[in-house]
């Protein structure tokens, strides 16, 4: 029996103290091995580092001056080993099966080369009117997966591409699906809550949503042009 894959876990965080300390614990609680935790800490100035050293050998760490979270993530699957990737935001929490789930998923279908899942939400004590006035709206509730929430083979993200740095915006999400039709990569998903998004009042998801349907046209533009391209050979 060949051995279970190494699944590389990413993680990019930029002043981060408040909540890092319980997402790494989420990660290393996973009940799937082996698993390798990337830590790339995006030049971080608050109490963040010292967070991280406490760790000691769990987890890797990558320190770079701010370069945003596309380019962080990026760094951090460059020094990946595993054969699978697994994205996680710093303020958010997988449940304990998460991993060994979604690998179980990859195993069963061969061909597929990502897996998502289901997320639901929490709010922070500080945003309890938000989640009141939220309460039994699309927003309330499990919800498809959010990019911390999929599992991919090495080798279908790099038939996919890297996360671009030249955007303003950044749902990596959209993106990475996109780009996964567009390849023909086929996609498994496991119908339930495995992730668990924290939303408080510096999520930086709460400054994208204006700008999502211009990354999203951009997308399809970049499409449009590679097919012309195509056409185009002799």
């Amino acid at each position: 029996m060949s051995a279970d894959p190494v699944v590389s876990c990413v993680i990019p965080v930029f002043n981060g103290e408040r909540f890092i300390a319980d997402c790494l614990e989420s990660v290393l609680q996973q009940t799937y091995s082996p698993m390798e935790v990337i830590v790339v800490n995006d030049g971080s100035t608050d109490g963040t580092k010292a967070i991280l050293d406490g760790y000691g050998a769990l987890i890797s760490v990558i320190d770079q001056p701010n370069a945003g979270v596309k380019a962080a993530r990026n760094r951090g699957m460059a020094a990946a080993a595993g054969a699978i990737i697994a994205f996680q935001d710093a303020d958010d929490l997988w449940v304990p099966e998460k991993t060994e789930l979604q690998v179980d998923r990859l195993t069963r279908n061969p061909g597929a080369g990502l897996c998502t899942c289901m997320i639901e939400n929490f709010w922070e004590v500080e945003l309890a009117h938000e989640a009141e006035q939220l309460r039994g709206t699309e927003h309330d509730g499990a919800r498809l997966t959010t990019l911390q929430g999929m599992l991919l083979r090495r080798d279908a993200f790099d038939r996919i591409g890297g996360f671009g740095t030249d955007s303003g915006q950044n749902d990596e999400t959209a993106g990475l699906l996109f780009h996964a039709k567009a390849a023909g990569v086929p996609v498994e998903h496991v119908d339930q809550v495995l992730v668990r998004r924290r939303i408080h009042g510096n999520n930086m998801s709460r400054q994208q949503d204006e700008g999502l349907r211009t990354d999203l046209l951009k997308l399809a533009e970049a499409a449009i042009a590679r097919r012309r391209a195509s056409n185009a050979k002799p």
